[in-house]
């Protein structure tokens, strides 16, 4: 549909998007009053309040009551998937998601939410090779760059492997659970040689929307990450749930 044919809140909300994409809206800064807008595109309140609402649901902009309307900021982090990124993360000593953030020049936090044991679900066992009901361990945890929540992971562990390990303690564990599995001395001792990544891509659930602050209209993708050791046991199931608006992926396949 050619331009002039667009309804007049359409144009406006191209024009304020155009103007953020291009960093003339940079993230933060506040848009001038809806009365400012009305005189500046030449239309009416209700007009300009629609665009607003449409870059809202878009997740470009946010308001803040008695303040006014501000571009979104949208901390991005890069999660880049390759064998030799793993292996170069995995040397810092932090966890992967962290070392990827300090990478990018992003202050990234873990906060862990929970630590419990509950009875696998079948997509969980059928990951780990064990049978419906088998006893995991469960460790939840929430991931934030510079103070927004980026990420909700959940690690699913078998219990007879990690029982009685840091992986059941309510503490954060040196290089994450990619170390402790690698550590020769540790309950599996093992390398870690493939990992397998299912994505889905849907819209949040309430409870994701409130933990993640995501406005109306972004999707997420949910990762389900399995880690298979050299024996070909699957030792670890992370289901990540991350909003669109806020990570890009790259998953780069060498091709023999």
């Amino acid at each position: 549909m050619p331009d002039q044919e667009l309804p007049p809140y359409r144009r406006i909300a191209d024009d304020l998007r155009a103007a953020i994409t291009r960093g003339k809206l940079a993230p933060g800064e506040k848009l001038k009053s809806e009365n400012e807008l009305k005189d500046h595109y030449g239309t009416t309140r209700v007009t300009v309040r629609k665009a607003l609402s449409l870059l809202k649901a878009d997740g470009l902009l946010i308001s803040e009551q008695g303040r006014g309307v501000f571009v979104r900021q949208q901390p991005r982090v890069r999660l880049q998937t390759t064998g030799a990124n793993f292996r170069e993360r995995r040397s810092t000593g932090v966890s992967n998601f962290t070392a990827e953030a300090a990478a990018q020049g992003l202050r990234a936090e873990q906060r862990i939410l929970s630590v419990e044991r509950l009875s696998a679900s079948a997509e969980i066992a059928e990951r780990l090779g064990l049978a419906d009901g088998t006893s995991v361990i469960v460790r939840r945890r929430a991931f934030f760059v510079d103070g927004e929540p980026m990420q909700l992971s959940d690690g699913y562990y078998p219990e007879t492997l990690f029982s009685g390990t840091p992986v059941e303690a309510h503490g954060r564990i040196t290089g994450g659970v990619s170390a402790l599995i690698e550590d020769p001395a540790g309950p599996v001792g093992q390398r870690i040689v493939r990992f397998v990544e299912d994505l889905e891509i849907r819209m949040p659930t309430p409870s994701e929307v409130a933990a993640l602050l995501i406005p109306p209209g972004v999707p997420l993708a949910r990762v389900l990450r399995s880690a298979q050791v050299k024996d070909g046991r699957v030792v670890e199931v992370l289901d990540s749930r991350v909003p669109c608006d806020r990570h890009l992926f790259q998953y780069v396949i060498d091709v023999p």
